[in-house]
């Protein structure tokens, strides 16, 4: 059998070895694992759910007690704002102190970044999402349900109140309660549990700490409302690994609500909607600031 004639071309010289080039046939670097959530103990998580319940409640028995002796507004707000997070604010200290590394912005994932005034908007726009799904589903199961902005429209002429109530919801609030739920109670249940049952049990824990006994029965839908609210933040803490956009996306949520109710906009609606179901108005728009 004859042999086959050699291809066209130049000759190729099989004494040197093939080296393909640079670049060839390479994959690219396997991308870094990603570093776990930062976790403190579970009794900083314990810890701060006491602290914040029992100020906030201590501080409304205080202001009931000295509501007679008829100061200006103002004073009500400030002391409400002292009584109510002044305590959250030391354990966070302390717990950073004992637990961290002694500072509270980083052991709490507070760092500001600039990236935060751009995924706030996306966090608080679930949020809402989840306020809406859930509102829903508790008008529609007849769930009693009240809001926490109650009274706020009665006093709004006082513009010292105005100013005031403002800075409390939307500055001090989300970020105390952003430091205490998203931060220490977040923190301190992933080290005890799986990240989705975390970000669960804090949503309902902050839920829970907004109950009030005068509403009675209709602590029940704010609840589970404000539950679907901090189950949104508590996930974009988690997978974000930082509650800065959490505090931005917190305080727009506030703010929008406090700016629904002093405009008189949930009136008129709640008075538009009457006719129809008086019972209904405005509850998904007004159901309560997060604070």
């Amino acid at each position: 059998m004859s042999e086959l004639p050699p291809p066209p071309g130049p000759p190729v010289d099989t004494s040197v070895p093939y080296v393909p080039p640079p670049g060839w046939n390479t994959l690219p670097p396997p991308a870094a694992p990603r570093a776990p959530h930062p976790t403190l103990p579970i009794q900083v998580a314990v810890g701060a759910v006491v602290v914040l319940s029992v100020s906030l409640l201590a501080s409304k028995y205080v202001l009931d007690a000295l509501v007679g002796f008829e100061w200006p507004i103002v004073v009500y707000v400030v002391l409400l704002a002292l009584l109510g997070y002044g305590p959250s604010l030391v354990w966070c200290k302390v717990a950073s102190d004992r637990w961290g590394t002694g500072q509270v912005g980083r052991d709490l994932g507070l760092t500001p970044r600039w990236t935060d005034l751009a995924w706030g908007p996306l966090v608080w726009i679930t949020a809402v999402g989840c306020q809406i799904v859930i509102g829903v589903l508790v008008l529609v199961l007849d769930i009693p349900v009240s809001n926490n902005t109650d009274g706020i429209t009665e006093l709004q002429a006082d513009r010292t109140y105005v100013v005031s109530i403002v800075i409390t919801a939307v500055i001090a609030a989300p970020l105390v309660e952003e430091l205490v739920f998203r931060g220490l109670v977040l923190r301190g249940l992933l080290s005890r549990t799986h990240a989705v049952t975390a970000v669960a049990l804090q949503a309902v824990l902050f839920g829970l700490a907004h109950v009030d006994p005068v509403r009675g029965a209709g602590n029940i839908g704010l609840v589970l409302v404000l539950s679907g609210v901090a189950a949104a933040f508590g996930g974009a803490a988690y997978l974000l690994r930082r509650i800065g956009p959490t505090v931005v996306a917190h305080a727009i949520f506030n703010g929008v609500v406090l700016a629904i109710v002093l405009s008189g906009v949930a009136d008129r609606l709640d008075d538009e909607s009457a006719a129809d179901r008086p019972d209904a108005g405005t509850e998904l728009v007004e159901q309560g600031s997060t604070g």
